[in-house]
C-alpha cells in the first residue's frame, strides 16, 4: 500500500472533557484510518492515523469543520510515510 501515509495532528481549543476523541475516533473508522487520539498535558488533542491520503485530508477537513463536539480554535498537521504499526484506532 504505498499510497498510504501517517498524519499526525495536532487540535486546539475547547477539546477535552467533550467528547472530541470519541467523534474522531468514529470518523476516523468511518474514513478507513487506524491509529489513535489522545488528550495532551497542553489542553490539545493529538492524533494519530494511517491509511490513504485522501481519507486523512478528509479527516483533517472534518477536524477542522463546524460539527465537531466542542469547540476547535486551531489544527495544526504534519504528513509523513505510513509506518504499518498500527491497527484499530483507540482513543488514549
Amino acid at each position: 500500500m504505498s499510497d498510504d501515509v501517517r498524519l499526525t495532528v495536532w487540535v486546539r481549543g475547547r477539546v477535552q472533557g467533550v467528547g472530541f476523541r470519541w467523534w474522531t475516533r468514529a470518523r476516523a473508522l468511518e474514513l478507513g484510518l487506524v491509529g489513535w487520539a489522545r488528550n495532551t498535558a497542553d489542553g490539545r488533542v493529538e492524533v494519530v492515523a494511517e491509511g490513504p491520503r485522501a481519507a486523512g485530508v478528509k479527516l483533517v477537513e472534518l477536524l477542522r469543520g463546524c460539527d465537531t463536539p466542542g469547540r476547535v480554535d486551531g489544527v495544526v498537521e504534519r504528513w509523513s510515510e505510513a509506518r504499518g504499526s498500527l491497527s484499530g484506532f483507540v482513543e488514549r
